[in-house]
């Protein structure tokens, strides 16, 4: 069985406690691979050769940088195929989701910042004839960043590029319940000349691995994506050490659909974005809220096109809805599906566990699951469930969808259905969240800066903001006369 190794110093090593971790194959419930069980003295050594790396790199030529990073976008792509597999057996997702979604962005993520540095620049005012002051920006150091497992690679590259590109070294964690593209990485970018240092990959648990990175006292900057309640963690441990933060934390994303909507259209992106990655992507629309005069048809027609989804492995090309990422999680959204029913829900289709036939009778996999009837403010429509399971409800007035979609704690995205720009254009103004859609969903331009607020976290990823890898801007005045 093959065991995975951290990225320390440019080497693929051990560690040091000589332990190693079960992972899991979600589609057939197998352990297939071992992990690293690392802890802090793994961190340690990471830490040690990010900050011995970080003077030489951070003076290194920009467009020097940029070739490193270009070269690794290059390889990525090259190895598309063998990552999207890899993804799929770890994570548990369709094959075709891996081919053309994350590995694709992967490669985008690092070619995007390699060229963006390129072109990010400061700022100087004239005081007339007195003096020249100007804005000068610094790599801030050692960048800590911690990813999750629903989009493996694509959300670690999110944070590993543009720290890179800054002139930043990185000590970064991988999610240990899909670490097997992280893994790959580390071959591609020693493979790709990554000086010795600059990028470290440390494997192993939060509690273990997580902790240690954000306690570190030469880690100045942490970049976390992941859930609420482990975001407030590390908040509490980095804000007394004055570090750096930002955090992408979970989401309960309304989909507003108003009458005058391109039914059709909407109809289909709503099932995407419902149902991709089994619903384990933090933008997926979990509540829907549908004007009442095409409820009812919207509901039929959901419903009769959920329950022709395909679930089954994630390497069958007809597969729809793969496996969720664990056992453990699985039977977490199992347990909201029975609480929506004891607060009063009606289970429209789904709601149960999916037994596939033959090698992947043990996989992880769930129905995809409809349920109306709820409260808007019972805790399945409050509490963030990350799976292939949605609420839908009526609603009369634009005031009242507005109310209930602003409800929750979360404010990370959301999607609003009208061809009535000008309506659109106000219940945008009016939702409580980074990221709105018109029309469409998870249709992202890594020029524009993505985040959350209230509860969803703090700080912005994507675009020239995701360049928050400096110091804060320290203003230099010259005086002329």
């Amino acid at each position: 069985m093959e065991k995975i190794r951290n990225y320390i110093n440019g080497e693929l090593v051990e560690p040091i406690s000589k332990a190693y971790i079960d992972n899991v194959d979600p589609s057939r419930g197998k352990v297939y691979s071992l992990i690293p069980d690392s802890d802090e003295r793994d961190v340690e050594l990471a830490v040690a050769a990010a900050k011995a790396a970080f003077k030489e790199w951070s003076n290194t030529p920009k467009e020097k940088r940029a070739r490193i990073l270009q070269r690794i976008s290059f390889l990525i792509e090259e190895n598309l195929d063998k990552l999207a597999l890899i993804e799929s057996v770890d994570n548990g997702k369709p094959l075709h989701l891996a081919k053309t979604v994350d590995i694709p962005r992967a490669a985008a993520n690092f070619n995007f910042y390699a060229t963006g540095i390129l072109h990010y620049s400061a700022h100087a005012h004239s005081m007339e004839d007195t003096a020249i002051n100007y804005t000068l920006r610094q790599p801030v150091g050692v960048a800590g960043c911690i990813s999750p497992w629903n989009l493996p690679l694509y959300l670690f590259t999110w944070k590993i590029a543009p720290a890179l590109a800054s002139g930043c070294t990185v000590v970064a964690k991988p999610s240990e319940v899909t670490p097997m593209t992280a893994y790959l990485l580390s071959e591609i970018c020693i493979t790709a000349g990554l000086p010795k240092g600059v990028l470290n990959i440390v494997h192993g648990l939060g509690p273990k691995v997580g902790n240690a990175i954000v306690s570190s006292k030469d880690v100045p900057l942490i970049s976390f994506t992941g859930g609420t309640k482990t975001g407030a963690h590390i908040a509490s441990v980095a804000a007394p050490m004055f570090k750096k933060l930002s955090l992408e934390l979970g989401g309960k994303n309304p989909n507003i659909i108003f009458a005058d909507c391109d039914y059709e259209k909407m109809l289909s992106t709503t099932m995407h974005s419902s149902f991709s990655n089994q619903g384990q992507i933090c933008l997926c629309g979990s509540r829907i809220f549908v004007e009442r005069s095409i409820y009812e048809k919207f509901k039929t027609d959901f419903v009769e096109r959920a329950k022709k989804l395909t679930v089954g492995p994630p390497t069958n090309a007809d597969t729809k809805v793969g496996a969720v990422v664990s056992k453990s999680h699985m039977e977490k959204i199992l347990s909201y599906v029975e609480l929506a029913q004891q607060e009063g829900g009606k289970v429209l289709c789904g709601g149960k566990r999916k037994i596939v036939e033959g090698e992947f009778k043990d996989g992880f996999y769930i129905e995809p699951t409809i349920i109306e009837g709820l409260a808007y403010d019972c805790r399945t429509n409050q509490e963030e469930i990350f799976g292939p399971v949605v609420t839908i409800m009526p609603f009369d007035k634009e005031e009242e969808v507005l109310m209930m979609a602003n409800s929750t704690m979360y404010g990370l995205a959301s999607t609003v259905w009208t061809q009535d720009i000008t309506k659109a254009t106000r219940v945008a103004n009016e939702i409580h969240a980074g990221i709105v859609w018109i029309n469409c969903w998870l249709l992202r331009d890594l020029r524009t800066p993505f985040g959350g607020v209230k509860s969803s976290g703090v700080g912005r990823e994507g675009g020239f903001e995701a360049f928050d890898f400096f110091t804060e801007p320290k203003n230099v005045c010259i005086k002329i006369k």
